[in-house]
């Protein structure tokens, strides 16, 4: 927890240090993000032209997403360079940015941020921010705050530090007259109510067009409401790239075209097929998933298209498929690649005609369908290889939209994790205040290969192991023989880069618990003290001072052995011993 009186900004140089001016090739380099050195005056401009050509909400809300992303680029930055420094020198990584990237000064009145437990409050004071005089030269003085991009670096990297959704809104500022701009900011839920205005500016097509008759329209949300917790899910997400697949499932879902959701197995196709059908005319109707490959190769075509009765052995009554049963609305088939070539040719023949037939029957029957498919599989590979057919890929083909792998958005982690852990306290009847750092590192350095599914699987599980009123470590998460892939560094003592392995993260949160009771132990044979506690051996406890020392001196055997006043030869032969040496280099 960060309290007001240990409130003092580190040295900016190590942020200064990873500011390089490549002039050989026309680059500006923070540490390995691309910079840009642009005017006040042309940022000035561009706002302007912007609110005069698409309004001011469409435009704070370009440039508070804008921020948003910054911040989250930022927030990795500050795990990077002060890994093993304090949280509070590690989250004022934030503040100092601002005044190294030229924005302003930011002043901290308050800041209690505590990971663990899930809480955070910050109130910050910006002077001189350049938005501000920008937006005065160009507006003078107006009724609303115009700290946009700020407001949303500040929500971004503070969501991004936190895991949870953070957000920040400005309730003094000097493009409304104040002296000074002056900003607060809270996790999402402890707004309440309040903060659907500010929330917004944050989603994709809020303002869709720029024109007045959107501005009704509700926007979808970002993270479900505890009453539809173990509802229908809304995609939640901040990234560049969700926020371009929500625009095209809100331009396409007024229209009646076939739509074709690809991405790999998990990333969430149902939950954005879902959200089309609610954002279509048809959303009063029924919505009807199918999974083809859920159903078996014999039993497929009377599924989809139904069966009368005595068709085969074992059809004793008439029954409708899926098509009829969403007469009016949508039918959903998702992984559509696994369809036999007869359930392809009948599947056209609905997309053509608006016609089917029941298995068994020479009727014919209209059905008013809109169909939206998905596959985690490369449709064109399959017409290659003979597997699907060309007619009916080009009849699904209409309007495609790609969904990208998780890996590939990690801003939106964040926003998940504060979504997944809701939904299973709710469910489960948990108490779980948020994650540990560790586990936040843990979340946003693995891979995901099983996608959002996955995440939601590995949460449930932590949410059931952590205990009650606690948070969630990333032993808690990761127990399947999840595999890192992601090489990550630090920063030793001696000021060389050297590799850290992500999986450690899970590893050491073990090692730490096992510290923690033996240093529990050892505190109670000291003082004398009769509570229950394991047995400790003489071993252990020399295996925890040789690990302290270690870590203390940052892997440097010569300096742990100077705090455990032994030899280096010493310190090499525990360490060996024990099977720690490995760890140090």
């Amino acid at each position: 927890m960060l309290e007001k009186e240990k409130l003092t900004f580190p040295d900016l140089a190590d942020l200064m240090g990873r500011l390089h001016f490549s002039t050989t090739d026309g680059r500006i380099w923070l540490d390995d993000q691309r910079m840009l050195l642009v005017h006040a005056k042309a940022l000035g401009m561009l706002r302007r032209e912007m609110i005069e050509l698409l309004g001011v909400d469409m435009a704070r809300g370009f440039m508070t997403r804008m921020g948003y992303h910054a911040g989250v680029a930022d927030a990795q930055l500050a795990r990077k360079v002060r890994s093993r420094t304090s949280i509070q020198d590690m989250f004022v990584v934030g503040p100092q940015m601002h005044c190294l990237e030229g924005i302003g000064i930011s002043e901290a009145v308050r800041i209690d941020c505590d990971v663990e437990k899930g809480t955070h409050y910050g109130e910050f004071i910006w002077t001189s921010p350049v938005e501000d005089e920008e937006h005065i030269r160009h507006f003078s003085i107006g009724t609303e705050p115009a700290c946009w991009m700020q407001i949303g670096y500040a929500s971004g990297f503070s969501s991004e530090f936190m895991g949870r959704q953070v957000l920040y809104r400005e309730v003094e500022c000097q493009s409304m007259g104040h002296q000074l701009c002056r900003i607060i900011g809270k996790l999402v839920e402890e707004w309440g109510p309040e903060a659907d205005d500010d929330l917004r500016f944050m989603m994709p097509g809020a303002f869709d067009d720029g024109l007045a008759k959107n501005l009704a329209r509700p926007p979808c949300k970002l993270i479900a409401s505890p009453d539809n917790t173990d509802g229908p899910n809304h995609p939640v997400g901040i990234s560049p790239s969700f926020n371009s697949v929500m625009h095209m499932v809100r331009r396409v879902a007024p229209t009646q075209a076939t739509v074709l959701f690809l991405g790999e197995s998990g990333v969430g196709k149902e939950v954005f097929s879902r959200t089309l059908h609610r954002l279509s005319s048809r959303a009063d109707k029924p919505f009807v998933a199918v999974n083809c490959a859920a159903i078996p190769e014999q039993l497929i075509e009377s599924e989809l298209f139904g069966v009368e009765r005595g068709a085969f052995t074992g059809a004793l009554q008439s029954r409708q498929g899926r098509f009829e049963r969403a007469h009016g609305g949508t039918l959903f088939l998702d992984e559509i690649g696994t369809l036999t070539a007869s359930a392809q040719g009948k599947l056209l023949r609905a997309l053509q005609e608006g016609e089917i037939e029941r298995l068994g029957d020479s009727q014919t029957r209209k059905v008013d369908v809109r169909v939206i498919a998905a596959t985690n599989v490369d449709l064109r590979d399959e017409v290659a290889a003979g597997r699907f057919r060309e007619d009916l890929f080009f009849r699904l083909n209409v309007f495609p939209v790609r969904i990208t792998p998780l890996r590939e958005r990690r801003e939106d982690i964040p926003l998940l994790m504060t979504h997944f852990l809701s939904k299973f306290n709710l469910r489960h009847g948990r108490r779980l205040t948020g994650f540990t750092q560790r586990a936040v590192d843990a979340m946003l350095s693995y891979d995901w290969p099983g996608n959002i599914r996955e995440m939601e699987n590995v949460i449930e599980r932590g949410v059931i192991l952590a205990p009650d009123d606690g948070a969630i470590d990333s032993p808690h998460l990761f127990t399947s023989g999840e595999r890192f892939t992601e090489q990550r560094f630090s920063i030793n003592q001696d000021g060389k880069l050297v590799p850290v392995n992500a999986a450690s993260l899970v590893a050491d949160a073990s090692k730490e618990r096992e510290i923690e009771r033996v240093s529990r132990r050892v505190n109670n044979l000291l003082l004398n003290d009769s509570e229950d506690c394991d047995n400790v051996s003489l071993d252990e406890i020399e295996t925890v001072l040789l690990r302290r020392a270690v870590e203390r001196a940052q892997g440097n055997v010569a300096a742990a052995a100077r705090l455990l006043g032994i030899t280096r030869p010493q310190m090499v032969y525990r360490l060996k011993s024990r099977g720690i040496l490995n760890e140090c280099e």
